[in-house]
């Protein structure tokens, strides 16, 4: 298809020779965008963006305009995203602030739904889903393999773990650990995501020392403190599941909103 007639694409934009643009959309001049790339009609894509290989936007996406933060004076931040993403209809994307590094990160092969919205300084990792209408507030950080259902929200300067997995319409104002599985306003977890991990190729020796080191956190009557202690003796005592506890070890020991409880 190419880029159609009716497309507007600034002189200055850098499209790789294959990037299809659909009908009225609107590529800028600081905007990158890699080879396999497909841009959906009515899409407005701007800013200091680059987009990787094999993406797909679909109609209406507004991507790479500027941070909603009153702070913001017009300086050059920028938008990242990998190879492979899926952005369906309606998705914003806003480039980061100067107040963070000052840059909004999507990396690989994530399925980002309908209405999503990704505000400034959110650092995505890879194989996430968002299901229609997440909303993201800024400086968000997702580890990888998490998913998000629909209609939740997300409060600022929160972590959401890897492989966790969040129940539609919640509300999320503290840290998730990786793996925790759970749902509500407030957020509450009610146990890890094995079916995910087992999908994913852990081991079941790995998922069993997940699930006590999340029986630690969540079912010992244990404070956060002497929580890490016994996870650090669970390594030492399962060193086949030693990064696999080590990822929600680290997770907590540099949390500093604090993580939601039950």
């Amino acid at each position: 298809m190419g880029i159609h007639q009716t497309a507007i694409v600034h002189p200055d934009a850098q499209l790789a020779s294959d990037v299809q643009v659909g009908p009225y959309s609107i590529i800028g001049a600081n905007v990158s965008i890699d080879s396999g790339t497909v841009v959906g009609p009515h899409c407005v894509i701007d800013g200091h963006t680059r987009i990787g290989k094999n993406n797909n936007f679909y109609r209406f996406c507004s991507i790479g305009g500027v941070p909603q933060d009153k702070k913001y004076a017009g300086e050059p931040t920028k938008l990242e995203i990998g190879d492979c993403n899926t952005i369906r209809e309606y998705v914003t994307i806003n480039t980061g602030t100067v107040q963070d590094i000052g840059v909004t990160r999507l990396g690989n092969d994530n399925w980002i739904m309908a209405y999503v919205h990704i505000a400034h300084d959110c650092q995505l990792g890879s194989h996430i889903i968002m299901a229609n209408s997440v909303q993201l507030a800024g400086h968000i950080h997702i580890g990888d393999w998490a998913i998000i259902g629909g209609l939740s929200a997300v409060h600022q300067f929160v972590r959401i773990g890897a492989h966790s997995m969040i129940g539609g319409t919640s509300s999320i104002r503290q840290d998730i650990p990786p793996y925790v599985i759970g749902a509500g306003d407030p957020f509450r977890p009610v146990g890890i995501n094995s079916e995910g991990l087992g999908r994913r190729g852990f081991s079941p020796e790995q998922i069993a020392q997940v699930k006590e080191a999340y029986k630690l956190l969540y079912r010992r009557n244990l404070s956060v403190e002497q929580a890490l202690t016994q996870m650090q003796h669970l390594q030492e005592q399962h060193p086949e599941s030693a990064k696999a506890v080590g990822l929600m070890l680290e997770f907590l020991q540099t949390s500093t909103r604090g993580i939601v409880r039950p």
